[in-house]
């Protein structure tokens, strides 16, 4: 398997184009809705959300949809932007749901969610603003999502955006999402720009960091004071975002190190607004500021390309004032083994001071598999604290870790798979794998990238098979200790439940 070839493969898997949309008024706050999480119709079960950016849309290609499926056997919702209370319409290449956060937006109990939409164009009168892109927040209430008569509203750059700054094309505003509620009691939504141009050069990219529920917005680039490093062109800050209530933090894959481009780097801050009116900003860090078998920040590296955070409640603290990060380099080269790829694992403490926990590969004593070129493991990461009522422990926080370039034979070249682990501990003292034919319930055949759709619960690991043979496509829950070749707990499949059969790519993306 060459690097070229699964570099083709995923980019395939990533290529996207867009189209516009307009404000909509804030929402009234819905009533008797129960405040669990994830829970869009406020009954406290929770839902699920599954993503198909690729689905067609009223004839439109592309034009992308969310599938809500309510806990309880209670059916599904169609969520795209041709739904009811959803403002504009689906357009070819839109890619609505290419991402998504869920939280509580207006604070009325039921969970809303955020859709980024990063290949949205704004058609202004004579002149089309390509992939500009927007961010829908669509609101939950009793009736549902979309369906309490909330309206929607959007987030969106120019002079007439909620966001500010100007229109520009292949900004893909909404290219990453995440949310959250602070220590203080009040929602944040985080919206990544990685395609913003500005004086540090094209595509250096910056972040929208609307708080409360009046959406009040502060923008942050890294020439903003106090943020680690400098704007520079192709940074790309703001292509993915993790969050939990304490902190939330930026990558920034295309950073370069001193003289190695795209060797990536990753910025955390607080979720609260500084005397500088804007998120505080704690520490920023590249593959070259910290220790592992392979220290130095090399050339495509993409440290930063995923990341995935968990609330850690350490020894002695009465909550969760902590936060576990994980941070995946799937361009990571392990002495010849191009693009193997790796993680890094890190505790950012309630002072705002980080401190590396380890560095995981597949070549790792004790760790399943081995280390092969292009399997880019760390391209996508999931994260979760299964028991924040009580001190955390190797058995609460853990870390799903996707390996869509992995292939066991090769008759199934980019097959992929998923690798789990705890957060604590040693990297081989608890890690199980999961694949095609061996705990996933999906055929076995070339590219099916098993390890792109990741998400995760308290109670089980969501693992989306977006690609591949259509038969096979599904989303499978896991609980976080299951062992080599485990079997799902539960099954969402396009034609089954209650869901339509017509899918793209189902499960791109699941919360």
């Amino acid at each position: 398997m060459g690097r070229g070839v699964v570099a083709v493969a995923l980019a395939a898997v990533f290529s996207v184009l867009g189209q516009g949309a307009a404000l909509m008024p804030q929402a009234v706050a819905a009533t008797a809705c129960a405040g669990a999480q994830s829970d869009f119709n406020g009954d406290g079960i929770r839902d699920v959300a599954i993503a198909d950016p690729e689905a067609t849309v009223s004839g439109k290609e592309r034009a992308g949809l969310i599938r809500i499926v309510y806990g309880g056997g209670k059916g599904t919702f169609e969520l795209s932007q041709d739904s009811p209370e959803v403002s504009d319409g689906a357009e070819t290449g839109d890619q609505f749901g290419f991402s998504f956060a869920v939280y509580d937006a207006n604070l009325d109990g039921c969970s809303d969610i955020a859709v980024g939409i990063p290949y949205e164009d704004i058609n202004l009168v004579g002149n089309t603003i390509k992939d500009a892109g927007l961010v829908h927040l669509i609101y939950g209430s009793p009736a549902g999502i979309a369906s309490g008569g909330l309206g929607t509203y959007g987030f969106r750059q120019g002079s007439d955006g909620k966001l500010g700054g100007g229109y520009e094309a292949e900004d893909w505003v909404g290219y990453a999402v995440a949310a959250g509620k602070s220590a203080t009691g009040f929602p944040f939504l985080v919206i990544g720009v990685p395609g913003e141009d500005g004086a540090g050069g094209a595509d250096m990219g910056m972040i929208h960091y609307v708080y409360g529920t009046a959406y009040d917005v502060a923008s942050v680039s890294q020439d903003t004071t106090g943020v680690w490093e400098e704007a520079e062109a192709y940074d790309r800050f703001g292509a993915s975002i993790s969050a939990t209530d304490r902190h939330f933090v930026v990558g920034a894959p295309g950073e370069s190190i001193g003289a190695v481009e795209s060797a990536g780097g990753v910025i955390a801050f607080r979720p609260s607004i500084n005397s500088l009116g804007v998120p505080d900003p704690l520490f920023g860090m590249g593959q070259g500021r910290t220790p592992g078998p392979d220290i130095a920040a090399q050339v495509d590296d993409r440290y930063g390309t995923s990341l995935a955070t968990a609330p850690y409640r350490p020894a002695g603290a009465a909550t969760t004032t902590d936060t576990l990060l994980a941070v995946g380099v799937p361009g990571e080269d392990l002495s010849t083994t191009v693009d193997a790829g790796a993680v890094h694992l890190y505790h950012i403490k309630a002072d705002g001071t980080v401190t590396l926990l380890k560095w995981i590969d597949q070549n790792q004593p004790g760790v399943e598999g081995d280390a092969e070129a292009g399997d880019f493991f760390g391209q996508r990461l999931a994260a979760v604290n299964t028991a924040t009522n009580v001190v955390s422990t190797a058995t609460t926080m853990r870390l799903a870790v996707g390996v869509p370039g992995e292939e066991s034979t090769e008759e199934f070249p980019e097959e992929g798979g998923v690798q789990l682990f705890s957060m604590l501990g040693e990297p081989g003292a608890a890690d199980s794998w999961i694949a095609p034919g061996d705990g996933i319930p999906s055929p076995r055949a070339p590219r099916t990238l098993v390890g792109m759709g990741l998400g995760a619960s308290p109670a089980s690991l969501y693992v989306g098979i977006p690609y591949g043979p259509a038969e096979g496509r599904a989303v499978h829950a896991f609980a976080w200790n299951t062992p080599n070749g485990g079997a799902p707990t539960q099954t969402w499949k396009p034609g089954e439940g209650g869901i339509p059969a017509e899918n793209v790519a189902f499960g791109a993306l699941v919360r």
